[in-house]
C-alpha cells in the first residue's frame, strides 16, 4: 500500500529515464503503480530497441544525478558500484572553446558521472523495482489514453500486449513519458481539445558515436574533454567521457550540413579537424570496440502545455512528451528527473487536499516552467546563432549572444563567474544568480573591452 494514498492506480507510460523517475515519484501516493513499455528490457545494461541514441554519449549532469538521488535513496551508491566514473567539475573535465583554448582547471567541490545511457536505466528500473507496490510491464505497446467521452477526465490506458491481445487498465493518474508525446496529443485531437502550441528551432544534427578502450597510457590531465565548435563558422564539436568497462565514448556532431561519417578513415579526419587536436591525439593509437551509430536530430521542440487553459484531469505529459533538446547539451535526462521530483512534491504538498488530483496538471506545469526553460535559452538559443537554423529569432538575440560570449570569457579568469556558470550548466543553481549586479558589472565590462579591441 503506498504511504499517502491519494488515488487506486496510477499508470506510467514509456520506461526510460523520465517514465521510471515518474514512477518512483508516485508510488508513496497510489495503491498500485504500473509502468508500460514497448520493448522487452535487458536483464544487462545493454542497449534497447526502444531507445535508438542509448549507444551515444549521455550525460546526466550533477542536478539531474540529485534529483534521482533524492527519488531513489541507492541510485548514486549503486551507479558506482556499477562501473560509472566520477569526474570532478571542472578538475577532471577539460573543455575547450574556441578563441579562448581550455577553461581552467578548477575543482568546484561537485561530481557528475562518466557512465552508458544504458547503465544509467538499468541502475534506474532495479529503484523502481524494489518498489513493493509498483510493476513494470514489458512488451506492452500502448495504443491510447482512454477518458469520458468530452476527453474531460482520464480513466485508463488501452494497450497491446506482446500475445496480441488487447487490454484496458483503469488509472486516477496517467503520465505520458511515452517521448514524442504522441498518446496525450491523440487524446487532445480525438475528443476535440486544444493541442499546446510548439516551439521550434530546427537544428540539422546529425552525430556519430564510437567507443574506445582507455589506453595505459591516457593522459592523466583530464578524464573527459569537450571540444566547442567555432560558432557561426563552423558546427563541428567532439565530446568524449569515460563509461564503464575502462571505455570513452566519443561522439562526433555536426550541425547544418556537417555530417560526421560512420567509417573508421573519416571519422577519424573529422576528429583530427576539430578546433583542437585533443581528442584525436588521445584516441589515435587507442583500439576501437565495436562500430558506429549514427543518429540524427532534425529540431529541439518545446510543447507549451503551460498555455493551455485547461487539461483533461488524470492525465500528465512529461519529460520528452513535453521538450525535446539538443542532446550534445546533455539536458534531457536531467531535465526529466527534475520534473519528476517536483511531481513528487507536488503530490506530497496535496496529499491532505479534498481532491489532490483536481488541478494537478496546471499546477505542475506551472511550476516546471524554470526546469525546462532554463536549459531550453542554454541550449536552443545559442543554436540560433547558425544561419542556417530553422526558427523565430527571438528579439534581442544578438545582444543575448554577445553577453554569452562576455560571460564564458569572464569565467575564463574569474573562478566565482565560472563556478556560477557550471553550477547553472548542471542544473544546481538558477540562471538568476548570473544576473546577480556584481557579475553582471564584470560581464559589461569584458564585453565592452572585447569590443575595444
Amino acid at each position: 500500500m503506498a504511504d499517502r494514498e491519494i488515488g487506486r492506480r496510477a499508470v506510467v507510460i514509456g520506461a526510460g529515464i523520465a517514465g521510471l523517475a515518474a514512477a518512483g515519484a508516485v508510488a508513496a501516493y497510489f495503491g498500485e503503480v504500473i509502468v508500460l513499455e514497448r520493448d522487452r528490457l535487458p536483464g544487462e545494461a545493454v542497449p534497447r530497441r526502444g531507445t535508438p541514441q542509448s549507444r551515444h554519449l549521455h550525460g546526466l549532469l550533477a542536478g539531474g544525478q540529485r534529483a534521482l538521488s533524492d527519488l531513489f535513496s541507492d541510485f548514486e551508491q549503486d551507479l558506482r558500484d556499477g562501473g560509472a566514473v566520477p569526474m570532478r567539475m571542472q578538475r577532471d573535465l577539460r573543455a575547450e572553446l574556441p578563441g579562448l583554448g581550455p577553461v581552467p582547471s578548477r575543482d568546484f567541490g561537485f561530481s557528475f558521472y562518466g557512465a552508458s545511457r544504458p547503465l544509467i536505466e538499468l541502475i534506474t528500473r532495479r529503484q523502481v523495482e524494489k518498489l513493493a507496490n509498483l510493476r513494470v510491464r514489458p512488451d506492452c505497446r500502448v495504443l491510447e489514453i482512454t477518458a469520458t467521452p468530452d476527453g474531460a477526465v482520464v480513466t485508463g490506458v488501452r494497450y497491446e500486449a506482446a500475445d496480441a491481445r488487447q487490454e484496458i487498465v483503469a488509472a486516477d493518474l496517467v503520465i505520458d513519458a511515452s517521448g514524442r508525446g504522441a498518446p496525450t496529443l491523440a487524446l487532445l485531437r480525438s475528443s476535440g481539445q486544444p493541442v499546446p502550441d510548439e516551439i521550434v528551432v530546427g537544428i540539422d544534427l546529425h552525430y556519430t558515436t564510437a567507443t574506445f578502450h582507455i589506453p595505459e597510457d591516457a593522459c592523466a590531465d583530464w578524464k573527459g574533454v569537450a571540444i566547442r565548435p567555432h560558432a557561426p563558422d563552423r558546427s563541428r564539436g567532439g565530446y568524449m567521457f569515460p563509461i564503464e568497462g575502462n571505455r570513452w565514448v566519443l561522439t562526433l556532431a555536426g550541425q547544418i550540413g556537417e555530417r560526421p561519417p560512420a567509417e573508421p578513415d573519416g571519422f577519424m579526419d573529422f576528429a583530427r579537424r576539430l578546433e583542437t587536436r585533443t581528442i584525436y591525439n588521445a584516441i589515435r593509437h587507442a583500439g576501437r570496440q565495436g562500430g558506429f551509430a549514427r543518429y540524427a536530430f532534425p529540431e529541439s521542440a518545446w510543447r507549451r502545455f503551460d498555455r493551455l487553459h485547461s487539461f483533461p484531469r488524470g492525465l500528465l505529459p512529461i519529460g520528452d512528451s513535453i521538450c525535446r533538446f539538443n542532446p550534445v547539451y546533455g539536458q534531457g535526462m536531467s531535465a526529466a528527473a527534475q520534473e519528476a521530483r517536483l511531481l513528487k512534491q507536488l503530490l506530497e504538498d496535496r496529499a491532505t487536499a479534498p481532491d489532490p488530483l483536481a488541478g494537478l496538471a496546471p499546477a505542475f506545469f506551472s511550476e516546471s516552467l524554470p526546469l525546462v526553460e532554463a536549459p531550453w535559452n542554454m541550449s536552443a538559443i545559442p543554436d540560433l546563432v547558425y544561419p542556417g537554423t530553422r526558427g523565430e529569432r527571438p528579439a534581442g538575440l544578438e545582444r543575448r549572444l554577445r553577453h554569452n560570449r562576455a560571460l564564458f570569457r569572464t569565467a575564463m579568469h574569474d573562478a566565482e563567474v565560472h563556478r556560477l556558470l557550471l553550477e547553472v550548466q548542471h542544473f544546481l543553481k538558477p540562471p538568476s544568480v548570473l544576473q546577480d549586479p556584481a557579475i553582471d558589472r564584470l560581464v559589461q565590462r569584458e564585453a565592452f573591452e572585447t569590443a575595444a579591441e
